[in-house]
């Protein structure tokens, strides 16, 4: 019977070895970027052998771009009704957790690694599948592209402000306090006719 029983624990300490070099390369990555942080160092963090970094990743490269990816950091919020898709931005993206990332935005990853173009440019797709396609399906008016991503960089914008750069007024601010505010500016960007402010045809 004994035998039987293991390979179900044999399969569960992988998952959790896995899982372990997961979050202690995430944490790694997010504080010192991809050439501040060694394997020796994840493994450390996880306290398994070097080795098993290869077994399960096959290199330190694979180990960053799934760290990087493997997350979602607006979900299904895209696809809801505008009435609630600022307050769902929010939490998403500005009032998340990220503790797996060590507190700090998954994007501030990236900005400490430029020199990893592959995983820099898979999050690129990802983020442009994720947010952008979805924000210009919700654009009314003209210029729908210009101004999904205008709402997305005020997103991430906030996002790396209360976690990278812990900004005074945001990091102490609640989703409550933020989102009247955010609420007029989702309204303004994909609401509005796209017609800027001081072009518009009752000024003049």
């Amino acid at each position: 019977m004994a035998t039987d029983q293991e390979p179900t624990v044999q399969k569960r300490d992988r998952a959790n070895t896995r899982a372990a070099l997961l979050n202690a390369a995430r944490i790694r990555f997010a504080q010192f970027g991809y050439d501040g942080t060694t394997v020796r160092d994840i493994a450390h963090d996880a306290h398994v052998d070097p080795a098993l970094v290869f077994r399960y990743f096959g290199s330190k490269r694979a180990l960053f771009e799934e760290a990087c990816v493997d997350h979602e950091v607006l979900g299904q919020v895209m696809s809801g009704p505008l009435s609630e898709l600022p307050a769902g931005m929010l939490e998403s993206v500005v009032f998340q957790d990220w503790s797996q990332f060590a507190g700090e935005h998954p994007l501030v990853m990236l900005l400490r690694s430029p020199s990893h173009g592959p995983a820099r440019q898979s999050l690129e797709r990802q983020v442009d599948a994720g947010h952008i396609e979805g924000l210009i399906k919700q654009v009314h008016g003209q210029d729908a592209a210009l101004r999904a991503e205008m709402l997305v960089a005020c997103l991430l914008g906030m996002g790396i402000m209360r976690t990278a750069l812990h900004s005074t007024a945001l990091t102490s601010a609640t989703l409550e306090d933020v989102l009247p505010y955010f609420s007029g500016i989702t309204k303004l960007l994909l609401e509005g006719d796209g017609v800027p402010p001081q072009q518009h045809p009752e000024q003049g």
